[in-house]
């Protein structure tokens, strides 16, 4: 499917479809350069030609060839970005939300969608005013990733507290910690929990008495195993940097602020996208692969194969006995846990869910996240789902989990499609 070409009197032209070209937008850019780092702008040697070898500069010098860009084959798949993009409009909760969403080839980092809320046409005669359309939320904005981040909290605790699995931690309601007071979700009383039953059951005292027993400096390695505070540096994609502690002044912190670390809370920033890779190296046996969009170059000039993208390696962030560990807690959380609601039939799907607690301008919002997989062998993907603003007592389950059964249940209808256009 070709998603942009620039016809003969030189005008740039995207899909026919108003709805497929808003899917893409972000990631695939406009003709003014509103989007930062979109494959219009970041890819621009390729689609200019300036890769071009000095056979196919003769050709064009010595012949009626004329000079012409090359032809850029992303990962990306149009159909299951629009899909996305209905789905967030599909139910009450999250209609008119912003957000973001994005899917990736746990397996070899190809990213198939990459979606971010509000969107635009490219196409519109008149552009929307305001950065926030032109934003990619699923790149540059660093959220609270809340109950998301007890993927990590867990596998700390798997890799540096002996016998973690098989420890009991008690939640008798709130949690005080340096005058201050931690409460669960509803004020929940869970009682005696198990690493697992806390993980399922999205416990946050049980996740703050996780951090203080780890303590800061042991946490905060997990989460850089992670790619926490590393300086992403892909190939095709720019991200902002995700930090652990976004406050830091090189000074120990203090104990409330190491607890509320543990469910994700504080000065804890990812991106949609950093999420989805923690989901997907959980998935891939330990190990996280790079992010990639871009699949082939051809010669614009003679159709000649001039690059390709092999999958590679990003870090490897947890041990594989660790990372079986996680997966099944995280099978846990959907058949019997807060995220049933990405549950597909026939489908083996893992995930977590979260509420992300933060402040936007002078208001207090909840933002909404799901992150998972599926763990068929023929549908190696993974997602994060990202709803901004949700309503008062909702959280990633009610929000984000059903918008994520919409894209695994798409993905087993058309997996003949997706796997094709993974090939």
């Amino acid at each position: 499917m070709v998603l942009a070409t620039t016809a003969a009197d030189g005008t740039r032209l995207y899909q026919a479809d108003e709805e497929a070209r808003r899917a893409v937008v972000h990631l695939v850019g406009d003709t003014k350069g509103n989007v930062k780092n979109a494959v219009e702008t970041f890819q621009v040697g390729y689609l200019y030609g300036f890769h071009m070898t000095l056979p196919e500069l003769l050709s064009v010098r010595f012949s009626s060839t004329p000079r012409t860009g090359d032809d850029v084959t992303l990962t990306v798949d149009s159909r299951l970005s629009t899909e996305i993009l209905r789905a967030f409009s599909r139910y009450n909760l999250t209609r008119g939300k912003n957000g973001a969403a994005v899917v990736m080839n746990y397996r070899t980092g190809e990213l198939l969608a990459l979606l971010s809320l509000p969107t635009f046409d490219p196409m519109a005669l008149r552009l929307p005013s305001g950065g926030s359309y032109y934003y990619n939320r699923a790149v540059y904005t660093l959220y609270p990733p809340g109950s998301t981040f007890k993927i990590i909290t867990t596998a700390s605790a798997l890799e540096n507290l002996p016998g973690a699995a098989d420890m009991l931690i008690d939640c008798t309601g709130g949690l005080r910690v340096d005058g201050q007071v931690i409460n669960d979700f509803g004020a929940a009383i869970h009682g005696e929990l198990t690493l697992k039953q806390a993980f399922v059951k999205s416990c946050n005292i049980a996740y703050a008495k996780l951090a203080l027993q780890l303590q800061d400096q042991t946490l905060q390695k997990t989460a850089a195993a992670f790619g926490f505070d590393d300086y992403f540096l892909f190939r095709d994609l720019v991200v902002t940097d995700s930090v652990y502690n976004a406050a830091s002044s090189g000074t120990a912190r203090n104990g409330f602020a190491v607890a509320t670390s543990g469910f994700g809370q504080g000065s804890i920033g990812a991106t949609p996208l950093h999420m989805c890779l923690v989901a997907a190296g959980v998935a891939n046996d330990g190990v996280i692969m790079e992010p990639t969009l871009l699949r082939a170059v051809h010669s614009g000039v003679n159709g000649k194969l001039r690059d390709t993208f092999a999958p590679r390696e990003y870090r490897r962030a947890v041990s594989p006995e660790t990372a079986a560990t996680l997966q099944e807690y995280m099978r846990a959380v959907v058949t019997s846990g807060t995220g049933t609601r990405a549950a597909v039939p026939g489908l083996t799907i893992c995930g977590k869910t979260g509420s992300a607690e933060t402040v936007s301008g002078s208001r207090e919002v909840t933002h909404g996240w799901f992150v998972g997989y599926c763990a068929d062998e023929g549908l190696p993907f993974a997602v994060a789902i990202l709803v901004e603003d949700i309503g008062d007592g909702e959280g990633g389950g009610s929000t984000a989990a059903p918008i994520a059964h919409d894209v695994f249940q798409y993905l087993r209808d058309h997996r003949s499609d997706v796997l094709s256009d993974a090939e």
